[in-house]
């Protein structure tokens, strides 16, 4: 009998794949070697748990982002930089299924993710900031990111659709004896795209404000 041969490239690529089918929680190593036509202890050859294998479906995630090159590299200023970068970062998180659990705390599996860093780090010294004041706008950017893309696919986890979990008009009349409280639904629930946009660019402005006069 033919034995199907595979190697860690096609696991995380159909893994990948299943995610937008599954979510994270329904990604199991047996669904991966079922869509792979061989027996699940085949990818323990290749990955020692599931969490191995997200760190390397992580690897992947980052390496199409940056295929055509590190976002923002080119920009005019660091301030477009750090925008261009963290768009592309939610642009790719949110086209998989659950995207933000993936790729949030995963360890990479290259030092791939290092060229973004070390060209982030070298437009912020070249500005002149502090090594250290660096560094720390990097990861408050990144966390931004992170953090409301996880919120925002909360509200729809499958790429492109709205969940059920969020119907704004029957949240204000469950808080109807707190007003405010229930206004605030629209701002919370509503326009993701304007929302991220001045959201970081608060970041962005706060960055400046504390960090570029100290370098």
């Amino acid at each position: 009998m033919a034995t199907t041969k595979i190697d860690r490239a096609q696991v995380a690529d159909t893994a990948l794949r299943l995610l937008n089918e599954l979510g994270l929680d329904g990604l199991t190593l047996r669904a991966i070697a079922k869509e792979l036509d061989v027996k699940a202890p085949a990818l323990y050859w290749h990955f020692k748990n599931k969490q191995d294998l997200v760190d390397e479906m992580a690897t992947v995630m980052y390496r199409r982002m940056t295929a055509d090159g590190v976002p923002g590299a080119d920009s005019d200023s660091w301030q477009e930089g750090v925008r261009a970068f963290n768009r592309a970062l939610r642009a790719m998180l949110l086209s998989y299924r659950d995207g933000a659990k993936v790729y949030g705390g995963a360890r990479f599996t290259g030092t791939d993710h290092a060229e973004s860093m070390e060209v982030y780090l070298g437009v912020m010294l070249d500005a002149g900031f502090a090594f250290r004041d660096a560094v720390r706008a990097a990861m408050t950017t990144y966390h931004y990111t992170m953090g409301f893309v996880e919120e925002e696919q909360g509200t729809g986890p499958r790429p492109g659709e709205r969940g059920p979990g969020i119907d704004v008009a029957e949240r204000a009349e469950l808080l109807a004896a707190y007003p405010l409280a229930a206004a605030a639904g629209m701002e919370m629930f509503e326009g993701f795209d304007e929302r991220f946009e001045e959201g970081l660019g608060v970041v962005v402005a706060g960055i400046e404000a504390v960090y570029s006069s100290r370098g």
